[in-house]
């Protein structure tokens, strides 16, 4: 509450009107006025902690109702629902959608569960990834518990970057009887890592780097000492079907075992020095360049926040397999391609290499338009053309100004990229890489002229 004003007036109005009490009723318990109480219910006034500590011990009330509004990703997650091109035609602005969740937070979470429920992503297996995002959305991907014991762990162990591995395997090895064995490709031909309790051996495939072993080791670790805080998370949670909390589940335990490998005090401070260059980030914890990346999106502590970044990784066609916005507001990751004029798609070209732009995002969904993004190509277990993905990583360009990628980068908005979100949610007509016409659009087909972009097009049909 210190650091936002806290504006709760449709939740103390439902809790006035559970307990059948009048304004002037509530206010007298409360030791205010009934012209003050009514301006903190229609959120013109905030909910002070003098106020809210009234309402506590009065009424027996539970302080975490007052966050609705995280359920549902907040502003961000709203906008990024009516962002949808069916809605497209309405043009509703961030303006309104804060509100629409300030006043009538009930209403919008019955709206998000529907559209959830209902919406164009909803299909069997694809629904229960988006509904296990979602959840990771609602956390900002920050879980401190998860956080905090995997620092206590960490120096319990003495991490350090020369002996990672040797440290984790001595845990396993120790406390719980298992030795790890690096085994050949024939031997593991479809498994990277495998649990053998009869052999009791942990037995990891020899197609696996240094830094995946370390993480693979880590991940059972967190399944291992984890487990119960872990499934606590995941009880806690809303997710009603089974395959979004096993998503869930997976995703809470590779989030320990990155921070175990990345204590967040450490890694925290090694970013501030060293202008968050993730080279020297994968250097100093042992890691690769995908494992800092998703770390970044995590640095989330309270009084001790990194700087807010998103991640995402794209394929050879510009599709994601990952997003991670953190605390970014990148609500525009939400479209279901990539844009071909971000420089992203050509990492591929610069294997290894690290490519940055100045990017604007037409349309941004109400959010930040303003971006700074980095990629590199990143190489999966086995070797050739088909077996790589490109990592994004991306921060509002405001904040990018002490970066060591963005040195010597122009990242002023009047020289930035224009890029779109996908084809069918991009606006900008005289787009020459344009695929698809945007939806909610009337065509225009000249019999006379050819303009230079592949179709033209009025506003909204």
């Amino acid at each position: 509450m210190a650091e936002t004003a806290l504006f709760a007036g449709p939740a103390l109005r439902r809790l006035r009107k559970r307990v059948g009490a009048t304004q002037a009723a509530m206010a007298g318990s409360l030791g205010i006025s009934p012209s003050y109480l009514n301006l903190i219910e229609r959120n013109q006034r905030p909910l002070s902690a003098r106020v809210l500590m009234r309402v506590i011990e009065q009424y027996d009330f539970d302080p975490r109702t007052l966050r609705e509004d995280e359920a549902i990703g907040g502003v961000d997650g709203l906008a990024r629902r009516l962002a949808d091109e069916r809605f497209a035609d309405l043009g509703i602005d961030r303006e309104e959608v804060s509100e629409f969740l300030a006043t009538a937070p009930q209403a919008a979470a019955a709206f998000v569960r529907l559209y959830d429920r209902s919406g164009p992503e909803a299909s069997g297996v694809n629904d229960a990834l988006v509904a296990s995002r979602r959840e990771i959305e609602r956390w900002r991907n920050h879980f401190a518990d998860l956080d905090h014991a995997a620092e206590e762990l960490a120096d319990e162990m003495r991490l350090s970057r020369s002996d990672i591995a040797s440290a984790l395997t001595q845990r396993l090895r120790e406390k719980h009887q298992l030795s790890v064995r690096i085994l050949p490709l024939d031997v593991m031909p479809e498994a990277m890592r495998r649990l053998d309790l009869h052999a009791r051996q942990l037995q990891l495939s020899e197609m696996l780097d240094q830094s995946s072993r370390s993480f693979q080791i880590a991940l059972q670790i967190a399944q291992l000492e984890q487990r119960e805080a872990i499934t606590n998370i995941v009880a806690g949670s809303q997710l009603s079907d089974e395959g979004a909390r096993q998503l869930f589940e997976h995703h809470l335990t590779g989030y320990f075992a990155a921070a175990l490998l990345m204590p967040y005090g450490r890694f925290l401070r090694a970013c501030d020095q060293s202008g968050y260059d993730i080279a020297i980030l994968q250097r100093r914890f042992g890691v690769s360049f995908e494992q800092a990346a998703h770390r970044l999106t995590t640095l989330q502590r309270v009084g001790q926040r990194g700087l807010p970044f998103f991640m995402a990784r794209l394929d050879r066609s510009g599709q994601f397999s990952k997003r991670y916005s953190g605390a970014s507001g990148a609500t525009w990751l939400e479209s279901e391609g990539s844009c071909p004029l971000w420089n992203a798609h050509q990492a591929f070209e610069r294997r290894g290499q690290l490519s940055v732009q100045n990017v604007r995002v037409d349309g941004a969904d109400g959010g930040p338009a303003h971006w700074f993004t980095l990629s590199r190509t990143v190489e999966g277990m086995g070797s050739g053309p088909d077996t790589g993905f490109i990592i994004v990583l991306g921060i509002e360009a405001r904040l990018a100004t002490n970066l060591a990628a963005a040195r010597g980068q122009r990242l002023d908005e009047a020289t930035a990229q224009t890029i779109g979100q996908g084809c069918t949610r991009c606006f900008v007509k005289e787009c020459r890489q344009r695929s698809l016409p945007p939806s909610g659009v009337s065509l225009r087909i000249d019999r006379v002229k050819r303009g230079i972009a592949p179709f033209e097009f009025g506003n909204e049909a």
